[in-house]
């Protein structure tokens, strides 16, 4: 048994999924949490107090806590507007940890923030800090120049950490290199492991059946789109994609936009969900498309299931659990050659890669599928046995805490063992 303390300053475990700050990086540590505490290991989960009637400690679930730490005010702030509290975070961290009676074995940082703050403290520990950045800074300072609202020392900030950090945990192949050959990270102290899916929450069900549950048309073609509300996940492209679809294929093709701010997305929606309504009525095709809002993690099966296809194509992700998630629901995915997609989804086995920001690509791809009903079928299939194969939330944590045994068995240096670990997820 160990005692674990997971640091995610802006992505809380208890969070709302699907708003502008609130995703992947949630469900990651929830879930690697959840199932670390499963094992039998003591999880402390550190994240920014943002509501003042949120308790300071919350027992959460089976071996996992919630600790709320105070740095900046009490309510939600987009994480750019983080930086200048984590001296604050991290000052309340190393009284945290100094008072306990029984010491942490290790820490592990999520975003470059959470590291920031950690570094110190577990310095002061003696224990090692594993660190997932789940997003890199030059990387997303490439793909949205004028709108990455973070500063330029995040890159000083993140060089330091990959510097430090005993272990950088990458999650896919695009991601390593990256920390390679933009950071000049030591490979020998990366370890690749993926993010996951629950196969209780995901899993085939009866398309037509959740389609006479969303209210469905039972014989349109429906393209799915699901995730958080920002431009940089390219939901635009989707929304242009099927109005080519539909113009110059000729496909009776709809489609669902599944996030945003809240469950009805006609009363207070989000600035991008009104740019995204203009470009659905540009296209001449706001009649064929539906803005489901914001939706609970147990109704999403659902969606997945009465779609078609499911299509993601941002401009860049280090990750991305959803199109695990449509894999795993026996969905065909169309999604963006980059980063993470272009590891999960196998060009031609389980769906299509195409480039970013080209609906006319992805119109192609689409229509394919929409007129193969077979191939999107075996397409499906064949995604769902790599799902089940390589990306469990179970088979994530068991990576991680093997990794985690490593370093707290003291191999220091060169950490002999993180190659072999992170080579059985390579696929």
């Amino acid at each position: 048994m160990r005692r674990i303390a997971i640091v995610s300053e802006h992505a809380s475990p208890l969070a709302q999924i699907g708003s502008v700050d609130s995703g992947g990086q949630n469900v990651y540590v929830a879930q690697i949490a959840r199932h670390l505490g499963a094992m039998g290991h003591q999880v402390d989960v550190f994240t920014r107090l943002d509501n003042p009637y949120m308790p300071m400690e919350l027992e959460w679930e089976s071996n996992v806590r919630i600790v709320h730490v105070p740095a900046g005010p009490a309510r939600v702030l987009p994480k750019e507007q983080l930086l200048p509290h984590m001296a604050e975070f991290s000052r309340y961290l190393g009284a945290y940890f100094s008072c306990r009676e029984e010491a942490y074995d290790l820490v592990h940082a999520n975003f470059f923030m959470s590291a920031m703050a950690a570094l110190p403290v577990a310095r002061a520990a003696g224990i090692p800090l594993i660190v997932t950045f789940h997003a890199l800074g030059r990387v997303r300072r490439k793909h949205q120049a004028q709108a990455d609202l973070f500063p330029d020392c995040r890159f000083e900030i993140e060089d330091r950490i990959v510097r430090d950090a005993d272990c950088i945990v990458a999650e896919c192949p695009e991601d390593r290199r990256d920390l390679v050959e933009l950071y000049g990270a030591d490979p020998s102290r990366i370890c690749m492991v993926p993010c996951g899916y629950d196969p209780d929450e995901m899993a085939p069900m009866d398309g037509a059946g959740a389609r006479r549950d969303l209210g469905w048309d039972p014989d349109a073609f429906y393209v799915l789109q699901l995730g958080r509300m920002v431009p940089r996940k390219g939901v635009d492209n989707v929304i242009r994609g099927l109005g080519r679809l539909r113009s110059l294929h000729k496909i009776d093709a709809r489609l669902c936009v599944v996030g945003g701010d809240t469950p009805d997305p006609a009363g207070g929606q989000c600035a991008e969900m009104t740019r995204l309504m203009a470009v659905a009525a540009e296209e001449g095709v706001a009649e064929a498309v539906e803005f489901a809002g914001r939706r609970g993690r147990g109704q999403l099966r659902r969606f997945y299931a009465a779609a078609n296809v499911f299509a993601t194509t941002p401009w860049y992700e280090p990750f991305g659990i959803t199109p695990v998630e449509a894999m795993a629901c026996a969905r065909p995915v169309v999604g963006s050659d980059t980063g993470g997609i272009r590891y999960t989804v196998r060009d031609g086995q389980t769906g299509f890669l195409v480039a970013p920001r080209d609906p006319d690509g992805l119109a192609s791809r689409l229509a394919m599928l929409a007129r193969s009903p077979g191939l999107a079928q075996r397409m499906g299939r064949a995604g769902e046995r790599r799902a089940r194969n390589l990306f469990t939330w179970q088979r994530v944590a068991g990576q991680l805490d093997d990794l985690f045994g490593q370093l707290t068995l003291g191999r220091e240096a060169t950490f002999p063992g993180i190659r072999h670990a992170g080579a059985r997820l390579m696929a």
